[in-house]
């Protein structure tokens, strides 16, 4: 293994070892984005109307049951061998961890708070946006957590349609090249991305939630406001 060549990306792939760092993060974050986007509604929906939970369930676990191969053979003929084809599944496989985590999180809400909020005038989207989604911040960010580690492995799956993989086209251009040390660099920055992403989570989940308990400075529960009382609190200002 050569490792003087460790950086040293093929021309055929057409960025730099960054530039393909940059698209992978591009071809990953943004499904989960759009995944968070289609979720927060549709698990309010999925919250008001309980019968609708269960089909949407079972439709993302049907979706999230295709094969991203099989699901690139559908969409190819409409958007051809693009950064689309890759992220559209990416997108829909996110439903499955994002919808159930969302729904959880909003009916872990008691209903003394709900009805508090109600009682100083919010209405159901206020209500939701104001006091419900800030409560599920740990929900939602353990669902964000998983999808976005989930999504920044399975975008290396592009490569099989025209070099769309970003780091995972090193991959193939090992085996093309017969250079083992770009595997291995597309398998640890892969790896790397996928820790400081979730880092960035947590340090966000710490951020949005001052109420949960820190391990380095632990407090009474009478010191500590609950997070029901602090949503209401912040959402009143």
């Amino acid at each position: 293994m050569n490792w003087d060549r460790f950086f040293d990306i093929p021309s055929d792939l057409q960025h730099s070892w960054l530039g393909l760092v940059g698209l992978h993060l591009r071809e990953a974050l943004l499904p989960v984005l759009a995944g968070l986007l289609i979720s927060l509604p549709l698990a309010q929906l999925c919250v008001r109307f309980r019968w609708l939970y269960p089909p949407v369930l079972w439709v993302t676990t049907v979706l999230y049951a295709i094969p991203s191969l099989a699901f690139f053979v559908l969409l190819i003929d409409y958007t051809g061998q693009t950064e689309l084809t890759v992220m559209i599944p990416l997108t829909v496989y996110s439903l499955v961890v994002l919808v159930p985590a969302i729904v959880d999180g909003v009916r872990s809400v008691p209903q003394e708070t709900l009805a508090a909020a109600t009682a100083m005038g919010f209405g159901p989207v206020r209500r939701y946006v104001q006091v419900q989604l800030p409560i599920a911040v740990p929900a939602i960010i353990a669902g964000l957590r998983v999808a976005t580690v989930s999504s920044i492995s399975l975008v290396s799956v592009g490569t099989l349609i025209g070099n769309q993989g970003a780091l995972g086209n090193m991959i193939n251009d090992a085996n093309i090249y017969n250079r083992p040390e770009l595997a291995l660099n597309a398998v640890l920055s892969m790896a790397v991305l996928a820790i400081l992403a979730d880092a960035l989570l947590v340090v966000v989940r710490v951020l949005l939630t001052p109420w949960m308990p820190r391990r380095s400075r632990p407090k009474t529960k009478a010191d500590r406001p609950e997070p029901a009382a602090a949503a209401l609190e912040d959402a009143a200002r």
